[in-house]
C-alpha cells in the first residue's frame, strides 16, 4: 500500500526538543535540501545535488527509530507499522520545514527528509535576465519554467512567486509535490497545497481551485494532460500560472506538451497553448567560477509575442529559434546567448560554455562577434 500522510498534530515536549532537529539544524546550517538516516551509514546530507556524510556515527535501527518516533503521532506510528511507508512534516522553527519520509527496506527503517527553505533568494542572487521581473508582473497567461531535474526551475519559480507577494494584493494559491518553498504573507495571501499532505493528489486539487479565488496559481510540474488542460483553462480565465516541465528548450516544450495528449486533440491544444502562453523560461544549472557564485542558470526565454503565436499556431517550431533571436529587443534570448554573456562576464568557463552549448559552432561566432539574428521568418 502507498504511504499516506497522517496530518495530525504531535504532541512534543517544548522544553527539550527532540533529539532529531539536531540533524535538522545541521542541514539547515549546510544549506543542505536533503537528510538520510540508514541503518550502517553515517547521516547524509545533500548538498548542491551530491551526498556528503556528516561526522556522526553509524546508524543503528533502534536509533533510526527513536529519531523518527519521537516526531509522530500515536496514529502515525501504527500506521508506519500497518504499511511500511509514511508521509508527514515537521517545522523547525519559523522559516524551515521539512517533508519526512520513513519507509522500511530490508526490513530496516530508513528516513529521507526533504527542507522546504523559507529563504527565498531574490532575482539578483539568481543571476537571471531583468525580463524576468517584467514576466512575473503579468497578471494572466500560463508562464512555464523548464529544464532537467536540478537546473533551478523550483528556486527561478520562487523568487518569481516571491515578488508577486511583495508587490501585489492578491491570492496566490501553489500545489506542489512537495513544497519546495515556504511562502510568508506579504502584500499577497500564500496558500500552499502540498499533495500527500493537505490534499490527496493534483485531480482534487485542481478540482477545488477555482473554488478558493486565486488570481495567481501555481501547479507544480505539469505531468499530464489533465494537469496541463486546468493550467490552460485557468490561464484563459484571467489568471496568472505557473508551472514546471521536463524539457530542454522552448520548442521542445511545445512538442512534449502536445505528446500529452491523444493525436485527435493535438491541433486545439496547440490554439488554446498558442493563445495563453505567456512565456517558456528553459534553463540549465551550470557551475560557476567565481568564488561568490558557485551555480548559476543558463537561460532561454522565449516571449509570447504576435510573431511566437503565429509560429505556434501554424506548426513551425523548428523557426521558433530564429525567432528567439530575432526578438531580442523584446527580452527573448537563447541559450547560445546566455552562454555567451556568462562567459565574457566571466561566470563560467569557456569548457563549460562549449559542454552546454546546443551549437558549439554558434557560441565560438558570437564570441567572436560574428553571430547574426535570424529574419524573415514569417
Amino acid at each position: 500500500m502507498e504511504a499516506q500522510p497522517l496530518n495530525e498534530p504531535v504532541e512534543i515536549n517544548t522544553h527539550k526538543p527532540p533529539e532529531i532537529e539536531k540533524l535538522f539544524r545541521v542541514v539547515i546550517k549546510s544549506d543542505a535540501s536533503d537528510l538520510h538516516l540508514k541503518v550502517g551509514l553515517p547521516p547524509k546530507i545533500r548538498i548542491h545535488s551530491k551526498l556528503k556524510n556528516t561526522t556522526g556515527d553509524p546508524m543503528t535501527e533502534k536509533k533510526i527509530e527513536k529519531l523518527v518516533f519521537e516526531i509522530m503521532s500515536e496514529k502515525q506510528k501504527q500506521f508506519f507499522q500497518d504499511n511500511g511507508a509514511l508521509d508527514f512534516a515537521y517545522q523547525v522553527g519559523d522559516m524551515d520545514r521539512f517533508r519526512i519520509n520513513v519507509f522500511r527496506q530490508r526490513s530496516f527503517v530508513s528516513m529521507a527528509a526533504r527542507r522546504i527553505s523559507g529563504s527565498i533568494p531574490p532575482f539578483e542572487s539568481l543571476h537571471v535576465p531583468p525580463i524576468i521581473e517584467k514576466i512575473a508582473e503579468a497578471h494572466d497567461g500560463l508562464i512555464l519554467v523548464t529544464g532537467p531535474t536540478g537546473s533551478g526551475k523550483s528556486t527561478t519559480i520562487a523568487s518569481m512567486i516571491d515578488h508577486i507577494n511583495r508587490n501585489r494584493a492578491c491570492h496566490i494559491v501553489t500545489i506542489e509535490d512537495p513544497l519546495e518553498f515556504l511562502h510568508m504573507d506579504k502584500k499577497a495571501i500564500v496558500s500552499q497545497r502540498e499533495i500527500g499532505i493537505d490534499v490527496p493528489d493534483f485531480e482534487s486539487a485542481l478540482r477545488s481551485l477555482m473554488r478558493q479565488d486565486p488570481d495567481v496559481v501555481l501547479v507544480g510540474e505539469i505531468r499530464d494532460h489533465e494537469t496541463l488542460t486546468a493550467a490552460m483553462k485557468a490561464a484563459e480565465t484571467g489568471h496568472l500560472v505557473f508551472g514546471t516541465l521536463h524539457s530542454n528548450n522552448c520548442a521542445q516544450t511545445i512538442q512534449r506538451i502536445l505528446d500529452m495528449f491523444p493525436q485527435e486533440e493535438r491541433e486545439l491544444t496547440r490554439q488554446t497553448f498558442a493563445m495563453t502562453i505567456r512565456a517558456v523560461i528553459s534553463q540549465n544549472l551550470l557551475p560557476g567560477i567565481r568564488p561568490d557564485v558557485k551555480r548559476l542558470p543558463a537561460i532561454e526565454i522565449m516571449i509570447n509575442t504576435p510573431i511566437v503565436r503565429k509560429l505556434i499556431s501554424e506548426e513551425r517550431e523548428a523557426d521558433l529559434p530564429s525567432a528567439i533571436r530575432a526578438g531580442q529587443h523584446e527580452g527573448m534570448q537563447d541559450f547560445t546567448d546566455s552562454l555567451h554573456k556568462l562567459v565574457e562576464e566571466e561566470y563560467i568557463d569557456l569548457k563549460i560554455a562549449y559542454e552546454y552549448a546546443p551549437n558549439i559552432e554558434e557560441l565560438k561566432m558570437a564570441l567572436k562577434g560574428i553571430r547574426s539574428t535570424a529574419s524573415g521568418i514569417l
